[in-house]
């Protein structure tokens, strides 16, 4: 049971490595709002994550396998997705500081953070919900990295995703705020960099989608 969450955890952290929705996610809500949010995003995308490792894990592969016209489906509608969060992303600018509980007395600290919490836990698990392509992705690598399981051995290898994942985006906040301390306002030019990269990535899924249909 403890070698498949450990799988399951360095499966989540190095999924999490290459340039994707969350990722960017995170840095902009580290960058433009708080490091809480960014914590917020990770744990949102973390778990969204796990939900797709574990279809791949409790048998989603024969729907693909039987299915050709459902890949490039969910390359296509990913693309576009994340086309669309990337250029807004390359647009976005830092927002104000949130109000202080002294300058709006109707409005604790306690109701803003839960209210950011929350709103930061939804962007990353519609992120990756919305981003179909993921399933795919979670697929094959849990068909090519964990042997045949057990139902406890699957669940044990999604939670070790979810943890994979969150310690990832949690590094990637943490960094974010800190290079933003360091650079100060020569760090606008974060988002728009990896928001550029965010479209590059998706005509990339787009280009998977056409030749799915092609072939």
């Amino acid at each position: 049971m403890l070698t498949f969450l450990l799988i399951g955890v360095a499966a989540g952290a190095l999924t999490g490595v290459p340039i994707g929705p969350v990722n960017v996610a995170v840095i902009d809500a580290a960058y433009r709002y708080t490091f809480r949010r960014g914590i917020a995003v990770g744990l949102g995308g973390a778990v969204a994550d796990g939900f797709y490792a574990g279809l791949g894990v409790l048998g989603v592969t024969p729907v693909l396998r039987n299915y050709a016209s459902v890949p490039p489906i969910l390359y296509a509608v990913s693309g576009i997705v994340l086309l669309v969060y990337g250029f807004l992303t390359a647009r976005s600018q830092p927002v104000k500081p949130a109000t202080n509980p002294e300058d709006d007395p109707a409005a604790s600290e306690s109701v803003a953070m839960r209210r950011e919490m929350w709103a930061g836990f939804r962007v990353g698990l519609l992120l990756i919900v919305l981003n179909p392509a993921a399933i795919v992705t979670w697929v094959v690598i849990m068909g090519s990295m964990i042997p045949p399981t057990t139902t406890w051995e699957g669940l044990a290898c999604t939670l070790g995703v979810v943890i994979g994942s969150f310690v990832w985006f949690a590094l990637v906040a943490y960094l974010t705020t800190k290079g933003k301390s360091v650079l100060g306002d020569k760090a606008a030019w974060i988002p728009r960099v990896i928001g550029v990269a965010l479209m590059l990535y998706a005509v990339y899924l787009l280009g998977k989608a056409v030749k799915f249909i092609v072939a």
